[in-house]
């Protein structure tokens, strides 16, 4: 069911790009993407690491889940107050004061989630799977509908900040009544220490996280400008907010159960393995061919004049493969709790992303894109590393043949889409793409005379057989 809503969704937010990008310039899009970049670091406070806390704990009481409400609701407030006032500052960071009103407007957004954080977070707890999904599709659906709406009348970038906020009130008002939940006063004697304490753990990672997610916009941005770093940003929502959509799904399926089974030694890990597996033998599938085709794709989801996005959707494909793979680690950190390990690996990471993202900017955009490829290749051993470094019996040696395995196979898949775009080439992007998909099908078929990949396939297979007898 969550995957099902996810792609849904997903279908509606492609929608989003292909429509929109048809409607609004480079500029447009540039001018949002420096908004979302530096006033979106609010987003990160407002949670606080507060929800994850509240999932992965072992107990949570009326009242800690009360007065944790109130926490992340006082943190909205005091964000969007924040937000509002240093509008011009932003502006005048990125030499554009026509971003003052643009600013003060989304500030509003983090108030609305900072209220909707610990309704979601107690849905997530339940396992309450299908009322999230029916929240993030009806608010995704909202959003875009007013994001045309306006779009066709002129609204320009004021469309995409509408989006946003329409997006935020529809999850608020759906998380509270799918919850029927209302939370009481804040008591005294409620022992929250923990919760903070995982919570400052993640905030802090999650602060540079975000800082590594958005160095890149940051350096286009600022020494490129406002159309080149829509150029870059339209293939990067295509690509990386998508598999964050589709990683999203698994991701809320994993980490409350992983957290149920933390002690329970093999089957945790045996179950981090399937997951890693179902991201592999899906998602990375569908990358590959975007990683090989990213020209008719382009053509076909963006129109012929951003062609020059091409490359970078490329490259973006590929790191999106090499995250996704690697994605199993941020599971562990979180529901075995070392949310201090994961703050040192990505303290480390965003180092490594930021020194290649400035070196690529020597050669324009697709250098940055370049760049950004080459550190999450680097990235995932060092998560590994972290990880056997503060958990006891990690088979590390599974997790690192399985990433290998499948990004060969993805690679082998991405160059065989490649082929057939220029087999195709006389036919058009539609015929290209098709093929290219085709292409990519038979590669992971063919691959199956390979006993490991049988293994990879029957392991994920009975996975889910065994998921649906313990549902019945």
């Amino acid at each position: 069911m969550t995957i099902v809503g996810q792609l849904g969704r997903v279908l509606v937010q492609t929608l989003s790009v292909v429509i929109l990008a048809r409607l609004l310039s480079p500029s447009d899009y540039g001018l949002f993407a420096m908004v979302a970049a530096v006033a979106g670091i609010a987003e990160v406070f407002r949670d606080f690491g507060l929800s994850q806390a509240a999932v992965q704990a072992k107990t949570l009481s009326k009242e800690q889940r009360d007065l944790l409400f109130w926490i992340n609701s006082a943190i909205g407030v005091v964000l969007a107050l924040l937000v509002f006032g240093g509008a011009w500052v932003i502006a005048g960071f990125f030499r554009h004061p026509e971003l003052v009103p643009l600013i003060q407007a989304l500030s509003v957004v983090f108030f609305l989630n900072g209220v909707a954080t610990q309704f979601r977070a107690s849905l997530t707890r339940s396992l309450r799977f299908t009322a999230l999904v029916v929240i993030d599709f009806v608010s995704t659906l909202a959003g875009l509908a007013t994001a045309i709406g306006l779009a066709f009348a002129g609204f320009a970038v004021w469309a995409l900040v509408f989006q946003l906020m329409v997006q935020s009130l529809v999850v608020l008002i759906a998380s509270v009544a799918y919850c029927r939940w209302l939370p009481g006063l804040p008591r005294r004697g409620a022992e929250i220490r923990s919760f903070l304490r995982f919570g400052w753990n993640m905030v802090a990672t999650q602060v540079i996280t975000y800082v590594g997610n958005n160095a890149d916009t940051v350096t286009i941005g600022v020494v490129f400008g406002a159309a080149p770093l829509g150029t870059y940003n339209r293939p990067y929502q295509l690509v990386m907010n998508i598999a964050n959509q589709l990683r999203a799904p698994i991701s809320n399926v994993a980490i409350p159960v992983l957290s149920r089974l933390q002690d329970a030694g093999y089957r945790y890990w045996e179950f981090a393995r399937v997951g890693q597996l179902a991201l592999g033998y899906t998602l990375v599938a569908a990358l590959a061919v975007a990683t090989g085709a990213a020209v008719p794709i382009t053509d076909i989801l963006l129109g012929h004049e951003w062609i020059d996005s091409a490359p970078i959707l490329s490259m973006l494909s590929a790191a999106a493969i090499f995250q996704t793979l690697a994605y199993f680690g941020y599971w562990i950190y979180v529901s075995k709790g070392i949310t201090k390990a994961l703050f040192n690996f990505n303290l480390v990471g965003v180092a490594v992303k930021v020194v290649f993202l400035v070196v690529g900017a020597f050669w324009g955009v697709n250098g940055v894109a370049a760049g950004y490829l080459i550190s999450t290749l680097l990235k995932w051993p060092l998560s590994l590393i972290w990880i056997a470094r503060s958990v006891e019996n990690v088979p590390i040696r599974v997790f690192v043949v399985g990433f290998l395995r499948m990004s060969a196979l993805a690679g082998l898949g991405a160059g065989g889409a490649f082929l057939a775009t220029l087999w195709t080439s006389h036919y058009g992007s539609w015929v290209q793409s098709i093929a290219a998909l085709a292409m990519v099908v038979i590669v992971y078929v063919v691959a199956l005379v390979v006993p490991s990949v049988r293994r990879d396939v029957g392991d994920l297979v009975s996975a889910a057989s065994k998921l649906r007898r313990e549902r019945a």
